[in-house]
């Protein structure tokens, strides 16, 4: 049997693989402190000092999973203006979560763990969307290639179509081609940031 890792030199990135790991194999609602634990090789205690509850470890999952995804979508940008990137980056963006197995197994097993961030409140993720998007916006107004508002009234209006995909993409092309309703929120989105 492998020993224990000492606490304090765990990284919190052992801890999320091995939730990871457990959500994958058993879903999000099998997943216990006690099973992560066993994963990532610590003591039960180890975890409960970073983590209180499964619910705060699986949201810091999800904020790792799905920044890196917005990370590797932000190097990935496209275009010569900032319209046509935030365009592209924000489909990309959408595909990338839906595609994502966290994602997928929320989604799937326990979608009530979502719920909360679409009528409650905005979670990290859901703020680096934003902001990536308030930023791409921002830099529309510089070039001239988007028109004119508030920023963050704009962002936020985004926030919620591309969240309205990421929920509903997978059962929306049950019997609708998922490429061609891709192509339609692309043109859904440059059409409401063109000039006037």
């Amino acid at each position: 049997m492998t020993s224990q890792r000492h606490s304090n030199r765990v990284d919190d990135d052992v801890l999320l693989d091995a939730a990871r790991a457990c959500v994958l194999a058993i879903g999000v609602g099998r997943t216990t402190l006690t099973e992560v634990a066993r994963r990532a090789q610590v003591s039960r205690m180890t975890l409960y000092r970073r983590f209180p509850d499964v619910r705060s470890l699986i949201a810091a999952l999800m904020t790792r999973e799905f920044g890196g995804l917005l990370a590797e979508m932000s190097l990935a940008l496209t275009g010569p203006t900032a319209r046509e990137r935030l365009v592209t980056g924000i489909v990309a963006g959408v595909e990338g979560l839906v595609d994502n197995p966290i994602m997928r197994a929320a989604l799937d097993l326990e979608p009530e763990l979502i719920m909360p961030y679409v009528v409650q409140r905005l979670g990290s993720t859901q703020k680096l969307a934003e902001q990536f998007i308030a930023d791409q916006i921002k830099a529309g107004h510089d070039d001239g290639s988007i028109r004119e508002g508030d920023v963050a009234i704009q962002a936020r209006a985004l926030l919620l179509v591309v969240q309205s995909f990421v929920l509903s993409l997978r059962p929306a092309t049950s019997d609708v081609d998922r490429a061609a309703l891709l192509l339609e929120l692309a043109r859904l989105i440059d059409g409401a940031l063109e000039l006037r």
